[in-house]
């Protein structure tokens, strides 16, 4: 018997279902036709009934089917123009994810029926303009599931931790519990197994106060990665925002990945830990002008991407990922806020890290910090007090770095951090004054638009590029292993072996190794900004020199917990975390001034010369100065100095007039010294001091 089907409701976009039936809402501004496919399991080869979206309005297809519910499978198929010169690719031949879905059903299968043009067209559109596929994709197509809204079933309340009391702590849901002894073995390298008593206390332990994970919404691999027996392990092909990704779940595919994330969250939120996510709207897994036809290309491809004026055949492509998402469209705009808000309101995540967020801001080609989605991300009631955190480039040679040009409220993955702090650290000269401007917040990128040190976003390392200890080393990367002749990854990573390439067979190269690990760990932990530590840098992990790994799902990324076991590094990092948490010192919201204090005469901070002088002006550009030290001063009467050495020589540092304790010193694991009028700085080697009262 075939459904009953009435007119429904234009929104909201997706399926939305109620008490007696689902309403289905599909956007297309170009399209003719479009219709509901409805599939009696996720295994169906073609479905078992087909319903006209008979009703448009305002570009949007939409039916109510009666009787229909949650669990129910479904896809589309959407006729239009066959006319890629004007940017149109419809096929009614292709069955199409709903960008909406909520859950997944199927995953797509890469086969002769994924593209929507015949494959002997390509690959040279240029010279022929392609025709369409006549092959049925219904059997291998992406399928997306109805889900019932939680709104009765809130994952948590968001935490709000104040940006500065917060520590970020990046991790891969599946590499980060795939190894874990403690985890039940069904549940590694799944939501289920991240949110774990074992992990958790760790992650509490350890300190930080966010984790935040690797793209989890569900994305795509490429062919040309599985034909090498690999897979895209990062997660940046992403094809369905609203969707938890169903490879990370213990459970079966459907609803209950969506319950097993949600539970997920609900956990962290218990332990004062939140969740943030990185999330992909620059573009999607379909690729560029000759990929497939899963979902957007197929239901409208003229206003989900960017197309390039001079042919339209192709896309815009800022991302090198082959395509863009064409953000100023209204439709696109409004599929990001309704993303964000499904996330927050119904999924109860705290945050979003923005891959590439410059193209989310670029109009027609520049961009622009008061774009419209930026202007409704901030306007949108229900993403207020949420974490925003951009990567702020993209791939555009012209205007790609828009580091400390992003919106106020903002953090951004602060790349000058990363760079000065690695270089100062290897020995590099005349990058004394880089660090200390690091250290302080990055003034020079925030301060002129008025933004707070929190703004920057602090990190060594991160999922791409080198760890911690490949860091130091490896002088050059090892990526033999990705099948690209070791020509991907960045070729300029300002890393230092320490006088060995790879693993160290000598006592002094090993020991100075950790001590550099220890210097950049406290570099980053203490400095003004919000800190990111990559998950495994606390325990030394290694991806043998691979700082492109992101095609690698297996043990080169994943983390090796028997080697993280009381690792002296680990707690290192901990009492790092906890003498940050300790001392407002470390966590300031405004910049540092350096004008004397009206009461105590005392500047905030002082920078001083390995003789005890002050530090100003042409001082910092002699390309020699390679130890200084930061005097940090209190309102409440507290002083804390510290000192960093990155010469090959201990230094003799001429301390301020008090009796100093010594907080730490990455030279020795002996902490409880005083010192008066000098302190032994040890070659590469910072330490802390606090005057006692």
């Amino acid at each position: 018997m075939p459904p009953e089907v009435s007119c429904g409701k234009p929104y909201p976009l997706g399926a939305t279902p109620d008490a007696h039936g689902v309403n289905f809402a599909l956007f297309s501004e170009h399209a003719e036709s479009a219709q509901l496919c409805l599939f009696d399991s996720p295994d169906a080869r073609a479905p078992s009934a087909v319903v006209p979206l008979a009703s448009r309005s305002n570009d949007v297809f939409h039916a109510y089917v009666k009787g229909a519910s949650a669990g129910q499978v479904y896809g589309y198929r959407v006729d239009g123009p066959w006319a890629p010169e004007r940017g149109h690719r419809f096929n009614s031949r292709k069955l199409l994810l709903d960008p909406y879905a909520r859950a997944i059903a199927r995953t797509a299968r890469w086969d002769a029926s994924a593209y929507p043009y015949e494959a002997e067209a390509y690959p040279d559109p240029a010279a022929i303009d392609p025709s369409p596929s006549y092959l049925d994709s219904a059997a291998s197509a992406p399928l997306g599931m109805v889900a019932a809204a939680h709104g009765s079933e809130p994952a948590g309340a968001s935490l709000r931790t104040a940006w500065r009391d917060t520590v970020i702590y990046e991790l891969h849901v599946r590499g980060f519990t795939k190894l874990h002894p403690d985890v039940p073995e069904a549940q590694r390298g799944t939501y289920a197994g991240l949110a774990s008593e074992p992990v958790i206390e760790y992650l509490r332990g350890l300190g930080v106060t966010a984790i935040e994970l690797l793209p989890v919404q569900h994305h795509l691999s490429e062919p040309r990665l599985e034909r090498r027996g690999l897979t895209n392990y990062w997660g940046y092909q992403p094809l369905a925002y609203f969707a938890p990704e169903p490879a990370y779940a213990s459970s079966a595919a459907g609803l209950a990945v969506v319950r097993e994330f949600r539970d997920m969250v609900r956990r962290f939120h218990e332990a004062g830990i939140e969740i943030i996510l990185d999330v992909v709207y620059n573009h999607t897994g379909e690729l560029g002008h000759d990929g497939p036809a899963f979902s957007f290309r197929g239901i409208d491809n003229a206003s989900y991407y960017r197309l390039d004026p001079a042919d339209r055949r192709r896309y815009v492509d800022c991302t090198g990922c082959g395509n863009a998402l064409n953000t100023h469209h209204r439709a696109v705009a409004r599929l990001v806020l309704d993303s964000l808000r499904y996330w927050v309101e119904e999924m109860g995540v705290d945050g979003f890290r923005f891959d590439l967020a410059t193209t989310l801001g670029r109009r027609e080609r520049d961009f622009d910090a008061n774009a419209p989605l930026f202007a409704a991300i901030e306007q949108d009631p229900a993403l207020q007090g949420i974490k925003f955190i951009a990567e702020p480039w993209d791939l555009d040679p012209r205007d790609g770095d828009q580091l400390g040009r992003f919106p106020a409220g903002w953090a951004e993955w602060n790349r000058c951090f990363r760079d000065d702090a690695r270089r100062f650290w290897r020995g590099d000269a005349g990058l004394a004054a880089g660090l200390a401007t690091r250290f302080a917040g990055s003034s020079d990128l925030f301060a002129a638009r008025r933004r707070p040190p929190q703004a920057s976003l602090n990190y060594i390392t991160a999922h791409d590029g080198f760890t911690l200890r490949d860091l130091v080393s490896y002088s050059g990367k090892r990526n033999e292993a990705n099948g690209e002749g070791n020509h991907d990854g960045d070729a300029c990573n300002h890393s230092w072996n320490c006088g060995q390439e790879g693993p160290a067979t000598e006592v002094s190269i090993h020991t100075l190794r950790e001590r550099q690990q220890r210097n950049l760990l406290a570099t980053l932990i203490l400095s003004q900004g919000v800190p990111m530590l990559l998950a495994g840098d606390e325990s030394g992990r290694t991806q043998r020199g691979n700082n492109n790994a992101y095609c690698q799902d297996n043990e080169i990324s994943w983390l090796d917990w028997n080697s993280a076991r009381d690792d002296p590094l680990t707690d290192f990092v901990r009492r790092l975390v906890q003498l940050r948490r300790a001392e407002a010192g470390f966590r300031r919201e405004c910049f540092f001034d350096g004008r004397p204090d009206p009461a105590t005469g005392r500047k905030d901070v002082t920078w001083l010369d390995s003789n005890g002088q002050e530090l100003a002006g042409r001082a910092w550009e002699d390309p020699a100065l390679l130890c200084f030290g930061a005097l940090i001063a209190e309102p409440d009467g507290t002083r804390i100095l510290l000192l960093f050495n990155g010469s090959a020589q201990t230094i003799r540092v001429r301390l301020p007039p008090a009796s100093w304790r010594v907080k730490f010193d990455t030279t020795t694991a002996d902490h409880s010294t005083t010192a008066e009028a000098e302190y032994p700085l040890g070659d590469r080697s910072l330490a802390v001091l606090k005057a006692v009262p």
